[in-house]
């Protein structure tokens, strides 16, 4: 923000606090306890034929006011949308309309009176009693609308992106429809709730602090117990704790959780985000996937009522069956290179040819990983299955059946990005040790993000897990997804930001 703007700012507040002392001076409390709301703009608009003379009480926030000597009209919204007042000394009373004299746009009030319609024809209510509840002192950044063609259309909005983020309360005051965007989350979280519900899917809880990270590949975030006197990690995955309780007995479990990761932040990325993880016994990765594509089709028609959408100009067909291709063949078809089995050495030399960065401590896996990111995701704009991948960039999934140096893996691409990420569990306890002593050997080669050791885990598979199941899915990107929403802090009410700078 400018200095000028700044100082306008300033003086608009100085003038909105002179109006406050002006209410108290009045013996007006401008900031009241409660209000008898009992009705909401939209209702009342959508259904006006009942409401056309009667009563109603409503609250919101001055959204426009214009003032026309001992009448003014203004535009006030409430949680569910906007509807023109009428204000009239006459109807309300000289001490009333001295307060309302004193009001400005983002004030607060409670009004009752009469629906009617101008002679414009807008449903508005006639106001008899008029209500102060709270007095705005920052002035809101003011959106000018207009109407064209019967659509109304936005301009002079309140656009920066970051001060959007920053400051969601006043981004959900302005901007419409991105109030609309998180109803809308809720109401797909809720179904994906429904859904694994109605499956009978157990929904549980596991730790946030683990003394133990695991369960993903990433970088996580340490803190200290101090009566423990022990270091700490937030969780970067739910998985290893869910598959304990497949072990104690449970036939499938799931866990909508925040996740924290330690890394950059970028369109799909945010360092707390929101997970959904599932794991169901005596199921595979063949299961899941058509798991998957059902969930995915049901809470989308449900949220949506349809399943061909539009994802930043992109025709999307959501109806199953999906896609299914191998990783290999995936970056054969786009590269018209076959890297299976190609040795770590062959495949650094590939990415060198590629224009692909890579790190010298990385393995085959990781490698074939950066070439496919960087070569095939963005050409997987419909629902498509990749499916399995090599042993290494996979420690925690069952070798597959039918060939031992790939895993029984998929991972669901939508759009040109990967919406989530499941396993044929490996239940094999002496085959997992193996794999996670190969991570920690990447470890102490530099690898910050592979994987940890961990001996409670080992042993719970030791005691026996049966064939199982699982399936991580990145709700804010499911949500990004259906509400065509460009970056992952359009759909996290508030995500990570840098320091303001004052």
């Amino acid at each position: 923000m400018s200095e000028e703007q700044l100082h306008d700012i300033n003086q608009l507040m100085q003038v909105r606090l002179e109006k406050l002392a002006q209410l108290k001076e009045k013996n007006v409390n401008p900031f009241t306890y409660s209000f008898a709301r009992e009705h909401f703009a939209q209702d009342i608009i959508q259904h006006y034929a009942e409401y056309e003379n009667q009563q109603v009480s409503l609250a919101g926030r001055i959204m426009s006011l214009r003032r026309m000597g001992k009448a003014a009209f203004a535009n006030v919204m409430d949680s569910s949308g906007r509807i023109q007042i009428y204000v009239r000394l006459d109807d309300v009373g000289e001490a009333s309309y001295e307060v309302f004299k004193l009001l400005d746009i983002g004030d607060i009030i409670g009004v009752q009176g009469k629906v009617v319609k101008t002679h414009t024809g807008e449903i508005t209510i006639h106001v008899s009693v008029l209500e102060l509840l709270t007095k705005n002192i920052r002035p809101l950044p003011i959106v000018k609308e207009k109407e064209e063609d019967g659509k109304i259309i936005t301009y002079d909005a309140f656009a920066d992106t970051e001060a959007r983020y920053r400051q969601r309360y006043v981004d959900l005051v302005v901007n419409r429809n991105v109030s609309d965007v998180f109803v809308k989350r809720a109401k797909i979280i809720s179904g994906i709730r429904q859904y694994l519900d109605e499956k009978g899917f157990l929904e549980v809880e596991t730790p946030v602090l683990q003394p133990i990270y695991g369960g993903a590949t990433a970088r996580p975030f340490t803190t200290h117990h101090n009566a423990l006197n022990m270091k700490l990690y937030m969780r970067i995955a739910d998985e290893l704790y869910l598959k304990r309780l497949i072990v104690g007995g449970y036939d499938g479990v799931y866990e909508i959780s925040k996740d924290f990761r330690n890394e950059g932040i970028d369109r799909t990325h945010n360092p707390e985000f929101t997970m959904m993880e599932l794991y169901v016994a005596y199921k595979d990765y063949y299961y899941m996937m058509d798991l998957v594509e059902d969930m995915v089709t049901t809470i989308a028609q449900k949220a949506l009522g349809t399943l061909k959408i539009t994802y930043q100009g992109q025709e999307i067909d959501l109806t199953p069956p999906w896609k299914r291709i191998t990783l290999f063949d995936a970056i054969k078809q786009h590269t018209g290179l076959d890297l299976y089995g190609k040795s770590t050495e062959e495949l650094k030399e590939v990415a060198k040819r590629l224009h692909i960065e890579i790190e010298s401590f990385w393995g085959s896996g990781k490698i074939l990983d950066a070439i496919f990111g960087e070569k095939v995701e963005e050409f997987l704009i419909q629902p498509t299955f990749i499916i399995d991948y090599p042993v290494e960039l996979s420690p925690l999934a069952k070798r597959h059946r039918n060939d031992p140096k790939l895993v029984e893996r998929f991972e669901p691409f939508i759009a040109g990005r990967e919406i989530g990420n499941s396993f044929s569990e490996l239940n094999d306890p002496i085959d997992q040790r193996e794999r996670f002593e190969s991570q920690m050997a990447l470890k102490d080669a530099g690898d910050d993000e592979a994987q940890m050791l961990d001996e409670d885990f080992l042993r719970a598979l030791e005691y026996g897990m049966p064939p199982t199941a699982g399936l991580g899915m990145g709700i804010d990107r499911l949500i990004m997804l259906l509400t065509d929403s460009p970056s992952i802090r359009d759909v996290i009410l508030f995500p990570t930001m840098r320091p303001e700078i004052k």
